[in-house]
């Protein structure tokens, strides 16, 4: 080789060399992405373990609600008198059946008969009256006249369910600098069969798979101050992120609290999150939800027998809690690894935490498992503008219809292994994470442009990163 290009080759290696930055080492306790409570797990029952540091007199009681969060309930009058008031309509008549093992839920597949692991919400435009604006405060939406706020696709015998749900697809192509393209695929949501007469011609629709259980008592953990540190509503700092709190009606209290759960954060407590869920998926009442989902004009299914005034009882609820704040998140894999450590650092480069907050400390007040707990969830539970691809239109409390909470990415990459699936996003639609990534817009599209200009192996490192969490 010619001494010139030799020297041409050396100068070009350095630079390239002094343009790469420092792999970032690994933090001291790093995979525990939930502190002590970790599991070291990483089967198809990961996301159903209890609290690694739970007491095994506590474990008897994680049981118990996993009893009544897995088990089906059925139709009253019936001889199981603890589970029996479902419906008469409904989406399911388990917990577990949408969050399938503890985990997260699927759209339903092609000339499905039902909308499985996935509902719909309905809402209408508020016309301003004193009624719409009392609706709005307590319950964030204006709730479709004749359906409710979602939709019943199942039903008891001798009722007809609301109606049927399909999901069908259309092409979205996204091109990367090198040349490789990729197809998104664009939901669009089909209502047929409608049994109690045409929706509000303003009917607003929002498809919702269900969430991951993992990790929700150590997010209800987090202190509120820790979450509002990160919010700006008005971008102080300029740099294009608008973190914003949703404030919502939380029941106990009578008051306007922090959302923290539910696709746009319009829950403030995991209470209340379970017995609207009961309520609105199932048709149970409880002491925390006195509502059932029949609205005035399905007469038929007011009169139904129902299993008496509080379906759920108390303790029945407290079980059920319990259980859910202690679904234990599964320790990070190959944190170690060279690819991973690139992807993580890619990943703060193009500012996906920004959003995606790494760690939060839990309060010295939560209940002694979850407590003083360095965590690291991937999430600042605002919300965030993400842009007109992933947009519903439908507002919630103060979300708008463009604005979603950040989710939570701790295990995130043992998705496959749960639940036999990688399908992500609020409705499912990207069918894995690089279509997750590509779904971003709003205060994400600056991340997602330099994600764009990523190589092929800057990606896979990026996957591994996520795929470790």
């Amino acid at each position: 080789m010619p001494f010139q290009l030799r020297l041409c080759v050396l100068v070009l290696t350095l630079s390239l060399a002094a343009c790469e930055q420092p792999l970032p080492p690994v933090e001291p306790g790093e995979a525990l992405s939930a502190g002590s409570t970790t599991v070291r797990q990483a089967d198809q029952n990961a996301f159903s373990l209890p609290s690694a540091n739970l007491a095994p007199s506590r474990r008897l009681d994680f049981s118990v609600g996993n009893s009544f969060f897995r088990n089906p309930w059925v139709s009253a009058p019936a001889t199981t008198t603890a589970r029996d008031g479902l419906g008469p309509l409904f989406n399911t008549n388990a917990c577990q059946n949408c969050h399938i093992k503890d985990g997260r839920g699927h759209p339903p597949e092609s000339n499905a008969s039902t909308a499985a692991s996935m509902l719909v919400r309905l809402s209408i435009p508020s016309d301003g009256s004193p009624a719409h604006a009392e609706l709005l405060q307590h319950q964030g939406v204006v709730p479709e006249p004749v359906y409710g706020g979602q939709l019943q696709d199942m039903s008891n015998p001798g009722h007809a369910p609301e109606a049927k749900v399909r999901v069908s697809y259309r092409s979205v192509p996204v091109r990367f600098a090198d040349g490789s393209q990729v197809e998104l695929r664009q939901p669009k949501l089909e209502i047929s069969r409608l049994a109690y007469g045409e929706l509000h011609p303003l009917t607003q629709l929002s498809a919702r798979i269900a969430p991951p259980m993992i990790g929700l008592g150590l997010l209800e953990a987090i202190p509120e101050a820790a979450i509002m540190a990160n919010a700006d509503p008005d971008d102080r700092n300029g740099d294009g992120i608008r973190g914003v709190p949703n404030q919502v009606w939380d029941r106990a209290q009578q008051r306007t609290v922090l959302g923290r759960f539910g696709w746009k954060a319009g829950q403030p407590s995991l209470n209340q999150q379970n017995a609207d869920a009961f309520a609105n998926d199932m048709g149970l009442t409880s002491a925390a939800n006195r509502q059932d989902n029949c609205s005035s004009a399905q007469t038929d299914c007011r009169a139904a027998i129902n299993g008496g005034e509080l379906e759920v009882s108390d303790s029945i609820l407290a079980s059920v809690l319990f259980y859910t704040r202690n679904l234990a998140v599964p320790a990070r894999r190959t944190v170690d690894d060279l690819q991973v450590r690139r992807g993580k650092q890619l990943f703060t480069q193009a500012g996906c935490d920004q959003c995606h907050t790494p760690s939060f400390t839990t309060s010295a007040a939560a209940e002694p498992e979850l407590a003083n707990q360095l965590i690291r969830p991937y999430s600042d539970l605002l919300l965030h503008d993400m842009g007109e691809g992933l947009a519903d239109g439908r507002s919630e409390f103060q979300a708008n219809g463009r604005q979603w909470r950040t989710a939570p990415l701790w295990g995130i990459g043992l998705t496959q292994a749960v639940n036999g699936h990688t399908q992500f996003l609020h409705d499912g639609r990207a069918r894995n994470l690089l279509e997750a990534i590509l779904w971003h817009g709003g205060e994400a599209q600056k991340a997602k442009d330099l994600i764009l200009e990523f190589d092929a192996q800057q990606r896979q490192a990026l996957l591994a990163f996520l795929n470790s969490l």
